[in-house]
């Protein structure tokens, strides 16, 4: 599959369509080579720093996870390369983790749930009590507090509020990070005493070999003869990607696609000029939190887009309508409970 030993593929060049036909099997996906693997050697640096005898084993897969039970890190097959990053953006409209910054901040997210497998960090008693029973079952649905200072602040959408393991997975991730002045960022917050809990128990594991070597790959692509296609099919399904926008009927009243209106600005990007403005105005009058007024404006920009939506009138008039149409809608957005945050 490979071309060559500076991972070519075969499949660079090849459309969409021509792409959506493979199995993952047929990719020839390896992390040795890859974008990913610098990154990897840099979270094992990182671990080394603090004398932790640790280096999760990583392979490819569907999606970023840590099984539970392996000390190891499933890393998404569209990170690895441009051209599946593209397809990728393309069909989900978003790519987890493909700057060096973000994959990186996942990298010691899933680390702290490989730590915790491989030295069975969950039996801790302190650790129980400070931040909850692994055992607690997983919510299909969380509604985060934004303001809430329990918790540190990593991932996006406040993910350490959704569960116990994923509290001490981004505790750990902002505990590893070389740039993270953790005692000083988080030094009047009660998730201090979670990041001081945690710097304890790291320090007694320091120098010492894991007693949890398993070496499986769950979900590992090579073996996979899933095509690409199937995977998408079922992806944007799941996410509601496929389901019409509840905002597009009231778009059409500020903006048009028709053929006479397209000399004037385009929609998506005087949304994306205005949405900083737009939404503290929404979020002050509704009492929303600004960010499920983002979200909302983000899925605006969005249908925009694939629309090729223009404005209809003048950028003032447009931003009113925009601020009294948001207004309203939201309230319907927020009590049809579309802000909790999927898992």
């Amino acid at each position: 599959m490979i071309l060559s030993s500076s991972n070519s593929y075969f499949w660079e060049n090849y459309s969409d369509e021509k792409l959506l036909d493979l199995r993952f099997c047929d990719l020839g996906l390896q992390l040795e080579g890859s974008r990913v693997e610098p990154f990897v050697h840099q979270l094992y640096e990182e671990l080394a720093q603090k004398d932790l005898q640790f280096q999760p084993h990583c392979w490819v897969s569907e999606e970023w996870f840590a099984a539970d039970g392996i000390p190891g890190i499933a890393v998404p097959f569209f990170v690895l390369h441009k051209r599946l990053a593209r397809l990728e953006k393309k069909m989900l409209l978003d790519v987890e983790g493909y700057s060096k910054r973000d994959c990186m901040k996942l990298l010691r997210h899933e680390a702290g749930h490989a730590i915790d497998n491989a030295f069975r960090l969950r039996k801790n008693k302190r650790r129980q009590k400070m931040f909850g029973l692994s055992s607690t079952p997983y919510p299909t649905y969380y509604s985060p507090q934004a303001y809430s200072k329990k918790y540190v602040v990593h991932l996006n959408s406040w993910y350490a509020q959704s569960h116990p393991d994923e509290d001490w997975a981004e505790s750990f991730a902002v505990w590893l990070n070389p740039n993270m002045d953790w005692k000083k960022r988080y030094s009047k917050w009660p998730a201090l005493k979670k990041l001081k809990l945690l710097d304890e128990i790291m320090q007694s594991i320091q120098g010492k070999a894991p007693p949890v070597n398993k070496r499986e790959r769950p979900g590992e692509l090579k073996k996979s003869r899933k095509k690409l296609r199937t995977y998408y099919k079922a992806k944007v399904e799941s996410l509601g990607l496929d389901e019409p926008f509840f905002m597009d009927p009231f778009l059409r009243k500020v903006f048009s696609s028709e053929s006479e209106f397209k000399k004037n600005k385009r929609a998506s990007t005087f949304i994306r000029e205005e949405k900083k403005l737009i939404s503290a105005m929404v979020a002050r009058w509704t009492g929303q939190y600004r960010y499920t007024i983002n979200l909302i404006l983000d899925e605006m920009i969005l249908s925009c887009r694939e629309k090729k939506m223009r404005l209809r009138f003048s950028e003032e008039e447009t931003k009113i309508d925009l601020v009294g149409m948001l207004t309203a809608q939201s309230l319907n957005y927020i009590s049809s409970g579309r802000h909790h945050i999927p898992m």
